[in-house]
């Protein structure tokens, strides 16, 4: 499994990542986050991924049997976790959330992939 997880910090709001990652794991809420339109986040990933079938309200499977991600989602943020799924789909996902301004943090590394950081 890989994960993917995305957040939207409020204006001039700097936190540590990783434990802005492991309060989202555990659904707690974290103050100086957005709340993200979750509802249109999702119907934008039902939309992207029509041809791949809807194991369930939040997973999706590559018809051609390779690759999966499940979407886990709180009012802050967005968590993806892949399976099997290749770059080009976990691209796909990120270049979906960044339409909603939420860089990816990618835990496994750990980092996060904001514009403006260096």
């Amino acid at each position: 499994m890989y994960e993917l997880l995305f957040w939207k910090y409020l204006d001039e709001v700097y936190l540590n990542h990783h434990e802005v990652y492991e309060a989202l794991c555990e659904k707690e809420w974290v103050n100086g986050l957005e709340e993200l339109p979750i509802q249109v986040i999702l119907n934008r990933l039902n939309n992207a991924f029509s041809t791949w079938e809807k194991v369930d309200e939040s997973s999706f499977k590559n018809k051609s049997g390779v690759g999966a991600f499940h979407v886990i989602t709180t009012p802050q943020s967005i968590k993806i976790d892949c399976y099997g799924t290749d770059g080009k789909t976990m691209n796909k996902l990120c270049d979906i959330m960044d339409e909603f301004k939420c860089p990816l943090y990618d835990p496994q590394i750990p980092a996060r992939y904001d514009d403006f950081e260096d």
